[in-house]
């Protein structure tokens, strides 16, 4: 194992472990957006892939370019999507208009039927 592998490694595990320790900490109701968010700006991990297939020159650099790229653009389609539904949620509703045969019912005196009942009891 070469000293430049290893210190990658050493610094992938380093990021798991404090990318976890990070998201462990954000309140359960922040954690969607900012998980949406973080999923649709993954088109950073899609260019790496792109210098991947570039620099690649045998059949795993080919392999692993690909399966990157497929990962990436599946993280950015989902966080867009993800995003996309989030933002349904908060839209308002449009409450129906009322048709006009609701109206309210009018006597035949041009007052309200209970306003009638009431002064024809007086």
């Amino acid at each position: 194992m070469t000293t430049v592998l290893l210190t990658d490694i050493t610094i992938f595990v380093l990021a798991l472990l404090v990318g976890f320790e990070v998201i462990s900490k954000v309140p359960a109701t922040l954690h969607t957006p900012l998980m949406s968010a973080a999923n649709s700006i993954h088109g950073i991990v899609l260019a790496g892939a792109m210098l991947i297939a570039v620099t690649a020159h045998d059949a795993l650099g080919y392999i692993l370019a690909f399966v990157a790229a497929a990962f990436a653009a599946m993280n950015v389609v989902g966080g867009y999507l993800v995003t996309g539904r989030m933002l349904k949620m908060f839209r308002r509703s449009r409450s129906p208009v009322p048709a006009a045969d609701t109206a309210p019912a009018v006597s035949g005196n041009g007052q309200n039927p209970a306003a009638g009942q009431r002064g024809a009891s007086s």
